[in-house]
């Protein structure tokens, strides 16, 4: 079933997508080469709203709905995927502050964030902790009214660009799962040290950062939601979290697609474009039939999420799907392009860099395998 969209969704994804067009892929072969963005650009992302796509309008956002907002995440995708990943951290960061922060820690924590005014970030991984959350060592100790938070946090999106982060810690280690809490911090505080920025394969324009945090105090009133609701809280994004990835890896296969299409279009081979050939128009057909397979399967799981459904197997589908079929896309791109797919003289082996880690991050694919798996048990 074909899903239609509604005035608002479209002219927020238009928006995206001229900008997008502007400002982003004139520029970002340098800036992957550079490893960073211009502060300018962070700061026109925000003024369009980007960095708050779903948070109430009373606290800076666009209020736009989920399905939107997976229709804005591919058109940055197709950018560039450094910077979807830096726009989909600050929201996430956003969504648990919308959905457990009380009015006063919204106007502080998320308001600056969704008006556009700086960023915000995770911080929940561990060097020893990945997909099993529940196995994170950093500590949160009650003292008079502040919690002194200690611990060292991996995989960090705008670790040191954000002004403010959530932060998930221990605060009762003998109540196992229901003894992790979450806060909210200030990242300017004494104790939050950034120690060293990641290199990385691809997503080189965002920043990736260890931080480790050393006797910060953390005032009471800054907890997020009740004590001992850290991992609920820390894993209720999950769902959305995995159906914006999807869209990130179609956006990125599309733009994978795309160049390899103008380059069959272009190149000659044996006296007639290299489009003409039946192999390199089969290879073609197959990259577009995956990336409309994956994103009816992405809108669907967005459609379910924005109805309020349970969407746990359709979220992983979406998830599982569109990560595999990105990085086969952007391999059969560089096939396309021959010898000069693996120069950098041409975009495709970017997309490819950028386009493996979608199988690892927000749960890796052998997690989303475990997920639908139960889901098909219970009869979901």
């Amino acid at each position: 079933m074909m899903i239609e969209f509604t005035e608002d969704q479209i002219a927020l994804r238009d928006m995206t997508r001229d900008f997008i067009a502007r400002e982003v892929r004139p520029n970002v072969a340098e800036w992957d080469r550079q490893a960073q963005l211009p502060d300018d650009l962070v700061r026109k992302a925000g003024n369009l709203g980007l960095f708050g796509v779903t948070m109430p309008t009373d606290y800076g956002g666009t209020g736009a709905d989920f399905l939107a907002y997976v229709l804005v995440t591919e058109e940055i995708a197709y950018g560039d995927a450094g910077v979807a990943n830096m726009i989909n951290a600050t929201n996430s960061y956003g969504f648990k502050l919308r959905d457990y922060g009380t009015d006063a820690q919204k106007e502080e924590f998320l308001a600056p964030v969704s008006r556009g005014e700086t960023l915000g970030c995770m911080l929940l991984t561990e060097p020893h902790a990945g997909s099993d959350a529940a196995s994170i060592k950093t500590r949160a100790v009650k003292r008079g009214d502040y919690y002194v938070i200690n611990g060292t946090k991996t995989f960090v999106t705008n670790g040191e660009a954000s002004s403010f982060a959530c932060v998930i810690a221990v605060t009762d280690s003998d109540a196992g799962k229901r003894g992790i809490s979450a806060f909210l911090i200030r990242t300017d505080a004494p104790g939050y040290n950034v120690l060293r920025h990641e290199g990385k394969l691809g997503h080189r324009t965002n920043q990736t950062c260890q931080v480790q945090l050393e006797d910060l105090e953390v005032p009471v009133e800054d907890m997020l939601g009740k004590p001992g609701q850290g991992l609920r809280i820390a894993l209720s994004g999950l769902d959305s979290g995995r159906v914006a990835v999807a869209a990130q890896a179609i956006g990125v296969a599309r733009a994978a697609f795309e160049a390899a299409l103008d380059y069959a279009q272009e190149r000659e081979a044996f006296g007639k474009p290299i489009f003409d050939h039946q192999a390199v128009a089969f290879n073609l057909a197959e990259m577009a039939t995956q990336i409309e397979v994956a994103r009816a399967m992405c809108h669907r799981a967005a459609r379910l999420k924005q109805m309020g459904g349970r969407c746990i197997k359709e979220s992983s589908i979406a998830k599982l799907f569109a990560s595999q079929m990105a990085e086969k896309v952007c391999s059969a791109a560089i096939q396309v392009h021959g010898g000069a797919g693996f120069l950098n003289d041409y975009p495709v082996e970017k997309y490819y860099r950028d386009a493996r880690v979608f199988q690892i991050y927000d749960g890796t694919n052998e997690v989303q395998k475990i997920l639908i798996s139960r889901e098909l048990a219970l009869g979901n």
